[in-house]
């Protein structure tokens, strides 16, 4: 399916650019749905109506696997939205991307969310941002009932699907859990492969996750969180009687319905889980863009997407997060849930640490997420998966992000 999707994909591009008809930029991101509804009208149209450049806009869920078809094709999209700096930096380093010096103000955004390379260039910017290092609960849940649900397995909402991305919100998991268990000098060490996966700090992240959602106690635990789409996880939350009570999910998941009915409030991962300060250390996200084929209208979507107006569009409709200097909402346009959480990505002093998964080479990205699902269902399998993603992450050439840490304010 997505072999057909990049064909159709690329005789598009090349029918948008022979029409010549009107100026027109093709984007790649993997919006669909309602969130792509949302992304045309908070910031396409807009754009579309100021500067009269037609946006060819194509989402996809297996937006990787077209990205490298168009690439290979020789067909790629003018510019790309993706999550991973890892294959970011891997399309950067074969060349296919642009550098972005000139078109996009590196101070409004700092270089934790617009990393420079070895090569000294930096190739994309966050459009938004997302806190991952957060538990979710309804508003009617006490302090004491949390405290007791963290040690029942069956009170968190857990769903491990995403398609052709599954295992993902595993991976978050353990990535949260080393962040806070080991600290930021730790994790970054492992997110650019300088630590094994087999350390003790790694392997102990592993069995915590194992711990807390019961991966070796109820098997019906473990099949419910393997059948379970992650966007679905949560919908015991609003259920009579309530089947699950906390779930720990990146800030995007509060606008689904489930959260929005049960006023879903937050806690910090570190104080819920180890009590430990909230404001060490805080796992993030982000959507990366970058431009691929440099084109003068290509290049004023870049300058668009990078301003404070774009920006803003996603935080003020409850879409994501900006970490642009000059992008936060005015005073009441966001709820104070938002606000706070807005307040955590901009506190400088607090360490931001980038989804390690993400910044990974887009192999072992995928190998550690398949792992997380092989784990689930038999925990006994850990020293070797470990071994499996060392070996694999010892391989010649691959290409590793440099830092995913802010510096320690």
């Amino acid at each position: 399916m997505a072999s057909c999707l990049a064909v159709l994909a690329a005789a598009v591009v090349i029918g948008v650019r022979a029409l010549g008809q009107e100026p027109t930029v093709t984007l790649l991101a993997n919006w669909t749905a309602d969130d792509e509804s949302h992304f045309r009208k908070a910031v396409i149209e807009p754009f579309e109506r100021k500067y009269h450049i037609h946006v060819d806009y194509q989402g996809s869920n297996a937006e990787s696997q077209v990205l490298g078809a168009d690439v290979e094709a020789g067909t790629p999209p003018d510019v790309v939205v993706l999550t991973g700096p890892g294959e970011l930096a891997e399309y950067a380093r074969q060349k296919h991307l642009v550098p972005l010096e000139g078109l996009v103000r590196g101070a409004d955004f700092g270089t934790s969310w617009a990393t420079p390379l070895a090569d000294g260039h930096v190739y994309w910017f966050p459009l938004k941002a997302d806190v991952k290092s957060i538990v979710w609960y309804p508003a009617d849940v006490g302090e004491e009932q949390r405290r007791q649900a963290v040690e029942q397995p069956a009170r968190w909402c857990v769903g491990m699907g995403s398609g052709a991305t599954s295992g993902w919100p595993g991976t978050d998991w353990i990535e949260d859990i080393l962040l806070q268990q080991s600290g930021p000098r730790v994790y970054e060490e492992w997110a650019r492969g300088d630590l094994p996966w087999r350390s003790p700090q790694v392997r102990k992240a592993w069995t915590t996750w194992r711990d807390l959602v019961g991966a070796d106690g109820d098997p019906g635990l473990v099949r419910r969180a393997l059948k379970t789409p992650y966007g679905e996880a949560s919908r015991p939350v609003a259920a009579s009687p309530r089947g699950c009570t906390l779930e720990h999910q990146a800030s995007f998941i509060r606008s689904k319905p489930p959260w929005k009915r049960v006023d879903g409030r937050y806690e910090p991962s570190a104080r819920l889980l180890f009590g430990a300060p909230a404001n060490q250390a805080w796992e993030v996200s982000g959507d990366l863009v970058a431009l691929l084929h440099s084109t003068p209208q290509a290049e004023r979507l870049i300058r668009y997407l990078a301003s404070a107006d774009a920006q803003r569009a996603w935080s003020v409709a409850e879409s994501g997060f900006s970490v642009h200097t000059g992008a936060q909402p005015a005073p009441g346009s966001i709820s104070p849930w938002q606000r706070s959480l807005a307040a955590v990505l901009l506190d400088k002093g607090a360490v931001h640490c980038f989804d390690a998964s993400d910044a990974m080479p887009p192999s072992v990205r995928d190998a550690f997420a398949e792992a997380t699902i092989e784990f689930l269902a038999d925990s006994r399998h850990l020293d070797a998966l470990l071994r499996s993603l060392d070996t694999l992450s010892d391989t010649p050439g691959l290409t590793w992000v440099p830092s995913v840490c802010d510096p320690r304010p």
